[in-house]
């Protein structure tokens, strides 16, 4: 999800509660905390050899003891709103951060309304080869030949 869709799913909605939904199913506790909003940029060298830059908007969340808390979609539009200084390109996309016994970056696949919440869906975050053809990978978006799927490696086969 982009930071402008979601400032705008935001606003429109303010007046529900703010709920996230990690990819197994299970709910982040109702209590979290956004405790950043940050501005992550990345620059790195694939293992092609190009020079890379990527941009995201993080959000990292906390849940803390305090378990009345409760963080409502106003509330954290009125955040975003804050971090537009630094938060320019609206078209960046937006990640969670989350520790659950590890801390784990998400992407947010989707949303869901209910009458008191707007609750963002999270996906896990994949690494990829970003040069498969120099390194001797298929372009595992090929469809299947054969009825098999494509596998790593150059010979075909793992």
């Amino acid at each position: 999800m982009k930071l402008s869709e979601l400032k705008s799913l935001l606003t429109e909605h303010s007046d529900r509660f703010f709920r996230i939904a990690l990819p197994d199913g299970n709910a982040v506790p109702v209590s979290f905390h956004v405790t950043e909003v940050g501005r992550v940029h990345k620059t790195f060298l694939d293992c092609g050899g190009k020079l890379r830059e990527s941009i995201t908007c993080q959000l990292q969340i906390w849940v803390g003891e305090d378990y009345d808390h409760r963080i409502e979609t106003g509330k954290m539009a009125k955040i975003l709103e804050k971090a537009k200084a630094y938060l320019t390109d609206e078209t960046i996309p937006v990640e969670v951060e989350y520790e659950d016994r590890v801390i784990s970056q998400y992407t947010i696949s989707g949303h869901e309304l209910t009458g008191e919440a707007v609750i963002l869906n999270l996906a896990h975050k994949h690494t990829e080869c970003l040069a498969p053809e120099l390194c001797g990978l298929p372009d595992l978006r090929l469809p299947a030949i054969g009825g098999k799927a494509p596998c790593c490696g150059p010979s075909g086969c793992c």
